[in-house]
């Protein structure tokens, strides 16, 4: 599979809907985020009511997952005070966000892009994410392409 067939506008879109759509299902309102492989924005929706933070959180948790390759909650446990990674979360001018709700889409040992959720919970943001990354999964599994 090519790069560019990894993460289509189209599939970036539908992720957004399913994490949106998750987010509807456990009554938390959410703004989603995903980008490519560089950390650049592909698509970004918020839904209404939505915090006022989740239009920066949001693209900076996918970024996150990009730029450190692992899931932002995975990466809390690391940048923890004792942890290996601790003061992560200082570095980037302040762009690594270090807790739940970035999720990195892989290829094999290659990531393509991410999500990131924010305005939920954590687990509701991970929630949401997780639902994200499904639909992503289903979208390169299957074939979809840009219409």
């Amino acid at each position: 599979m090519s790069d560019a067939a990894s993460l289509t506008l189209t599939t970036a879109l539908r992720v957004c809907e399913a994490a949106v759509a998750e987010a509807e299902s456990i009554g938390a309102l959410v703004s989603v985020a995903v980008v490519d492989a560089g950390g650049h924005l592909v698509a970004f929706t918020r839904m209404n009511g939505a915090e006022i933070a989740g239009p920066v959180l949001a693209p900076d948790k996918a970024y996150t997952a990009v730029a450190n390759r692992i899931a932002t909650h995975e990466l809390a446990e690391q940048a923890a005070p004792g942890g290996p990674l601790f003061g992560l979360h200082a570095h980037a001018s302040g762009r690594f966000v270090i807790f739940g709700g970035g999720i990195p889409f892989r290829i094999g040992d290659r990531v393509v892009g991410a999500v990131g959720v924010s305005g939920g919970t954590v687990p509701e943001d991970v929630a949401c994410a997780h639902a994200g990354e499904r639909a992503w999964r289903r979208a390169i599994t299957t074939g979809e392409r840009d219409s």
